[in-house]
């Protein structure tokens, strides 16, 4: 499972031209991929590792300061760019084995007490944010 993490001063992610999640306070997005390899253990690590890593202002974490985090799922960060102008999508887990796990993440965040936002997995998504720092820091679990 990988995530690219974005501090955030307010982030927002629309669906056909309607909002579905909003951060309307400093927070985290959580962007999400999940690979074939995958399964409960790697989201509830995950979940953790957003919860408490401290890359927030003053060295906190999500959990110090009661920040909320928004998760979007995104299959595109298991595209392999290796080989000519096209990326592929193997190394991403199809929609029925990924959707769960993101939601795994999610329940988990949730029973860690973190105010939650989400997108819409699978729909088309447009995701937008007042990146803080900026900070970008790429998880793998």
């Amino acid at each position: 499972m990988r995530a690219v993490l974005q501090r955030c001063s307010r982030a927002r992610v629309l669906v056909d031209g309607d909002v579905v999640g909003v951060l309307p306070q400093p927070g985290l997005v959580a962007l999400i991929g999940v690979t074939h390899e995958d399964g409960a253990a790697q989201a509830e690590t995950m979940a953790r590792r957003i919860a408490d890593l401290r890359i927030l202002r003053d060295e906190r974490s999500v959990l110090d300061i009661g920040a909320p985090v928004l998760v979007v799922s995104q299959f595109t960060l298991y595209a392999d760019t290796r080989k000519g102008r096209r990326p592929t999508w193997n190394a991403a887990a199809p929609g029925p084995v990924a959707e769960p796990l993101v939601q795994g993440v999610v329940d988990a965040l949730r029973s860690r007490g973190v105010h939650v936002e989400t997108g819409r997995f699978g729909a088309d998504m447009r995701v937008e944010l007042s990146n803080d720092g900026p900070v970008t820091i790429i998880v793998e679990v």
